[in-house]
């Protein structure tokens, strides 16, 4: 560990490092690529890059060189170009988040041959496609994390996600489409796909115990409330929201539910906090 805070105080000494004229013009401004120095930390097993505007470019090959890289973030900078297909040569990356940047492109295939990852997240960027066919399946199949939210992805999920137990997943705010019932009955603590295209029959899905975010708003979710929900202890009305869909039916009672707006703007669901079913 004092190894790995050693070279981390080297990268943050290199990218505060002027390498520009002494007496730069007032109204410059300094754009830093990714150091290929980088490379040279052979021994180096967590990196992060983190709330960095200066860093643009692409993320170099180079990177790749640090073969025992577990933890790997470049989070909150101006990075551009696609996801690189080289991270796969990772292959001890546990955690990669690549949040908060200017990246384009698909999510390349090559990503489901990380043999160790359990958490990915991609949130905030500009991509586009579906996602991979076997994603996530090659290294776990327990607790996984994933966040792809706010982007431009679109097509149905994989069905290989059945073979995942998703400990977090946040895909809202996306364009995807089809069944995502995927998703439940498994030991998720939170699920969160609003502001997509779904379509499936919610009265059909099953609720991990373990569950106390869920929200599915913003889609076209049609059938009825289950009332496995209301045995799901920690899922109280304000981490919960079905808004936006097509449900109907009578609400389940028998748990707290304060908040009407969960449930608001659907095809016809009745019973508090809503109105009185007719």
């Amino acid at each position: 560990m004092e190894t790995n805070l050693r070279l981390l105080r080297l990268v943050r000494r290199y990218m505060r490092r002027d390498d520009q004229p002494r007496h730069r013009p007032r109204h410059s401004s300094l754009r830093r690529p990714q150091p290929s120095s980088l490379s040279n930390l052979k021994h180096l097993q967590n990196l992060r890059l983190h709330k960095i505007p200066n860093l643009v470019g692409q993320i170099p090959q180079s990177i790749t060189q640090l073969t025992l890289l577990r933890y790997l973030d470049i989070s909150w900078t101006n990075i551009s170009g696609p996801v690189p297909h080289f991270l796969a040569h990772l292959n001890n990356l546990v955690f990669l988040d690549l949040s908060f940047n200017r990246l384009s492109g698909s999510i390349p295939p090559s990503l489901t041959n990380l043999p160790s990852i359990r958490a990915i997240d991609l949130s905030r960027n500009q991509l586009t496609g579906p996602i991979p066919e076997l994603f996530m399946t090659r290294s776990t199949t327990d607790f996984a994390t994933l966040d792809l939210s706010d982007n431009n992805l679109s097509g149905q999920l994989p069905a290989s996600f059945s073979k995942i137990n998703f400990s977090s997943v946040d895909i809202s705010r996306n364009g995807f489409s089809g069944d995502a019932s995927v998703l439940f009955g498994k030991g998720a603590t939170s699920i969160v796909i609003s502001w997509n295209d779904f379509k499936f029959d919610f009265s059909k899905v099953a609720f991990s115990e373990s569950l106390f975010v869920l929200d599915v708003s913003h889609n076209r979710i049609y059938g009825t409330i289950p009332q496995q929900i209301t045995e799901v202890y920690y899922l109280q009305s304000q981490s919960l929201n079905v808004s936006y869909n097509r449900l109907c039916g009578k609400i389940p009672s028998g748990w707290e539910l304060k908040y009407n707006s969960s449930f608001f703007h659907n095809k016809c669901l009745c019973g508090p906090p809503l109105d009185p079913c007719k």
